[in-house]
């Protein structure tokens, strides 16, 4: 008897510390989150970045979007975690690779992680958050995202190069020019320290 008691109490144990583990220590409605996107030109886009960043080269046709996103101090730290920014083209579920922004170095970052193919696996509408699939078993970056390490680095300006691509390769996803606002999804997603996917909000699109 005690020895089925011991399993009961450690099978409980288990499940309260993954509730725990993966709880969201606040929903997005905490952080009154405000955003905007517009098409600029690059003296715009120069303009709205200000003397701590550059805003991407234009060639062409190529687009330039520029992306404002504020948000109150959270209640908690982000202690590790972080809050990742997707501007995604819904036409291809495709991101842009290259991005100027208006941030402290250290608070903000451009790239992706594996980890994020959960957002993905969760979020139907937020596929684009993944990398893309080749096949069965092929899995290719698709584009950058924004990683913000720092609570504080509200309000964030950025701007996204969409290039003018003639023929895109399929090998190479990257969200391309020609594109319309219409076509653009933009995402706030609170990741936990170790992978946890806590929320994500739809903001644009």
């Amino acid at each position: 008897m005690a020895t089925i008691s011991a399993v009961i109490l450690a099978a409980v144990s288990v499940v309260g510390w993954r509730w725990w583990h993966n709880h969201p220590p606040y929903g997005p409605e905490a952080l009154a989150v405000t955003s905007s996107l517009r098409f600029v030109s690059y003296d715009e886009a120069e303009t709205a970045l200000g003397e701590t960043a550059h805003a991407p080269v234009t060639y062409g046709r190529d687009q330039l979007v520029l992306g404002r996103v504020s948000w109150q101090t959270p209640p908690e730290p982000l202690d590790g975690g972080y809050f990742a920014i997707f501007l995604i083209d819904k036409r291809t579920n495709h991101k842009p690779e290259v991005f100027g922004v208006a941030a402290p170095q250290a608070a903000v970052g451009i790239g992706s992680a594996g980890i994020e193919n959960r957002i993905a696996e969760r979020y139907s509408w937020l596929r684009g958050a993944g990398d893309a699939t080749f096949g069965d078993d092929e899995y290719r970056s698709n584009g950058n995202r924004l990683h913000v390490a720092d609570e504080k680095a509200s309000p964030l300006t950025f701007v996204a190069l969409f290039p003018y691509v003639e023929e895109p390769d399929p090998e190479l996803p990257m969200a391309t020019a020609p594109v319309a606002m219409s076509d653009l999804l933009l995402a706030l997603v609170y990741m936990g320290e170790d992978g946890q996917v806590y929320w994500a909000q739809r903001l644009q699109g």
